[in-house]
C-alpha cells in the first residue's frame, strides 16, 4: 500500500470520525432541545388548563360517575391534539379521551408514587407504532390529592422532523468524506510529489550513473526542501569521492607504473649485460648503479604504499592512541632529522616555548616531518626552512616556513588533496609520493587541529600548525 493510499484512509478515516460525532452532538443537541421545548408547551398548558378547571368538574371526573371516554365538553384539550386520562389514587382510569379509544396510558409504580407524593413527571413511551410524550400531574381539589391527571401527545412530527435532520446529516457527511477523500488524495499527490522526484532521480542516477544531476526544490522552505538539499548534499559528497576513487586510480597508476618501468628497465639491462659479458668483464659501475636504482625505486614504492595504508586507516576511522607529548622536544628531533636531509638547504629551529598537547606522538612527529620535509623539497639550495613553536591563549602554534618558490593562488585549493603536486617534475626527482600534506592535514584534524598557509610566489610559504595544548587532567 503506498504511503499516499494510507495517508488518504488516514485522513479521511479520522474525518469520518470526527463528522460522526458531530453529527450525533448535532442530532442529540436538536432532539433534546426540540424535546424540552415540547415539555415546556406541554406543562404549561397543562397546568394552565388545570388550574382554570373548577373543583366540581375535578371531582366529577374522578368519582367515576362519568366513565369511559371523556366527553368533549369536559375535555380541557379538546382543541389540541393531545391525549387526556383520569384515574384515582388507586391507579384505576376513570375516563379518557375519545382520541384514545380502547387504548389507556401507562401508569407505572414510580409514575404513581410520584402523583401521590404531588409531583410531576415526564415520560416516553410507545404505544403500537406511536412514540408519546406523556405529563402526569396530580389532581388536587381543595388542597388534597383526589385523583392522577395524564396528558400526552405523540412525537410524530418530532420524530419526522429528526429522520429528516439524520439523513441531512449522514447526507452531508458522506459528501463531505467523499470530497475529503478526492481532495486529501490530491494534497497527498501534491505533497508526495517531491519524493516522487527523489525516487526517480536516484533510479536515473543508478542506472546511467550519472552523479551530476541533482533536484531543483532546494528553495523550498519545508520539510520536503530540506530533505531535497540534503539529498543534493549527499550526492554532492558522493559524486566527490567517486571522482576523488576515480583520481586515485589514475595517480596511484601512474605513480606505481613510473617505478615498475624504472625497474624493469634496469633489469632488462642486467640481463643484457650478462649475455653479452662474462660475470669477470662485468661493467661494475653499470651494475651498482642499477642496484642503486631499483632500491630507490623499491624504497619510494614502499613510502607511497604505507602512506597509503595510512590514508585507508583514515578513512575507516582509525583511532589513534593519547598520551601527553612535549611538543617542543618533539620537535627538536624533527629539527635533527631535517638537518640530515636538508642537502644544501639550512634549517634553523627558532627558541621553541615548552608546551605539551595530548596525542599520538609518533603520528604528530610525522605531521611536523612531512610539513618539514616538504619545505625543504621545495626550497632551492642555499634556501632557510625555519622552525617555531609558541603558546598562544590555549593553542600550541607550530610554524614551518620556508624561502621556496611559493605556491601558486590557484594551486592553493588543492595542497591537501591527495596525489596532488604544485611541481610534479620537482617532487617526483625529489622522491616525493603526493601523500604528505594530506597526511599532515589529516594528524592535525585528528589531534583537534588544522593547517593554515600563507604564500608567496618567489618567496616561500609558512605552514602553520595550531593544536590544542593539553589540559592539566590531559598531562596527568
Amino acid at each position: 500500500m503506498s504511503i499516499r493510499l494510507r495517508l488518504t484512509i488516514w485522513y479521511v478515516g479520522l474525518l469520518t470520525i470526527a463528522l460522526c460525532a458531530f453529527g450525533l452532538l448535532l442530532y442529540y443537541l436538536v432532539y433534546a432541545s426540540v424535546l424540552r421545548d415540547l415539555d415546556h408547551s406541554l406543562r404549561t398548558q397543562a397546568d394552565l388548563r388545570m388550574a382554570q378547571m373548577a373543583p366540581e368538574t375535578r371531582r366529577l371526573l374522578v368519582s367515576g360517575r362519568v366513565r369511559g371516554l371523556l366527553p368533549a365538553s369536559l375535555n380541557p384539550f379538546s382543541s389540541m391534539n393531545v391525549f387526556v386520562q383520569v384515574a384515582d389514587v388507586e391507579g384505576d382510569v376513570t375516563v379518557r379521551s375519545e382520541s384514545l379509544g380502547n387504548t389507556r396510558l401507562p401508569l407505572t409504580p414510580d409514575i404513581l408514587t410520584l402523583a401521590r407524593n404531588g409531583q410531576s413527571s415526564l415520560r416516553t413511551v410507545v404505544l403500537g407504532d406511536t412514540r408519546l410524550r406523556i405529563y402526569t400531574l396530580p389532581f388536587w381539589a381543595e388542597e388534597r390529592i383526589i385523583g392522577i391527571f395524564q396528558v400526552a401527545t405523540p412525537l410524530t412530527a418530532i420524530d419526522q422532523v429528526m429522520q429528516q435532520l439524520a439523513s441531512f446529516v449522514a447526507s452531508g457527511i458522506m459528501l463531505t468524506v467523499a470530497a475529503a477523500g478526492l481532495i486529501g488524495g490530491l494534497m497527498a499527490a501534491a505533497a508526495l510529489r517531491p519524493i516522487d522526484a527523489i525516487t526517480r532521480t536516484a533510479l536515473q542516477i543508478t542506472r546511467t550513473g550519472d552523479l551530476g544531476r541533482r533536484l531543483r526544490m532546494i528553495q523550498r522552505k519545508d520539510e520536503v526542501g530540506r530533505l531535497a538539499a540534503t539529498f543534493n548534499e549527499m550526492l554532492d559528497r558522493i559524486e566527490t569521492l567517486f571522482r576523488t576513487q576515480q583520481r586515485f586510480i589514475a595517480d596511484i597508476s601512474h605513480e606505481l607504473r613510473t617505478p615498475l618501468t624504472i625497474i624493469r628497465g634496469n633489469v632488462d639491462l642486467l640481463r643484457r649485460m650478462k649475455a653479452e659479458t662474462t660475470a669477470s668483464m662485468m661493467d661494475i659501475e653499470h651494475l651498482a648503479e642499477s642496484l642503486d636504482t631499483i632500491g630507490a625505486e623499491t624504497e619510494r614504492m614502499t613510502r607511497l604504499v604505507s602512506d597509503l595504508l595510512l590514508l585507508a586507516q583514515a578513512d575507516a576511522g582509525i583511532v589513534l592512541r593519547k598520551e601527553p607529548v612535549e611538543i617542543d622536544e618533539l620537535l627538536m628531533e624533527v629539527y635533527q632529522q631535517a638537518q640530515v636531509i636538508a642537502d644544501g638547504v639550512t634549517v634553523n629551529l627558532g627558541h621553541p616555548d615548552h608546551a605539551v598537547v595530548t596525542g599520538d606522538p609518533d603520528r604528530l612527529k610525522q605531521l611536523l616531518l612531512n610539513l618539514a620535509d616538504n619545505a625543504i623539497k621545495y626550497t632551492p639550495k642555499g634556501g632557510q626552512v625555519h622552525l617555531a613553536l609558541e603558546r598562544s591563549d590555549g593553542w600550541v602554534r607550530i610554524a614551518v616556513a620556508d624561502t621556496g618558490v611559493g605556491i601558486p593562488a590557484e594551486d592553493m585549493p588543492h595542497i591537501f588533496d591527495r596525489f596532488y603536486r604544485v611541481d610534479k617534475a620537482r617532487s617526483r626527482e625529489k622522491g616525493g609520493t603526493g601523500l604528505g600534506l594530506a597526511i599532515a592535514q589529516w594528524l592535525a584534524q585528528v589531534h583537534g587541529g588544522r593547517i593554515e598557509v600563507h604564500s608567496e610566489i618567489g618567496k616561500g610559504s609558512t605552514f602553520t600548525v595550531w593544536l590544542p595544548e593539553a589540559t592539566r587532567e590531559g598531562r596527568s
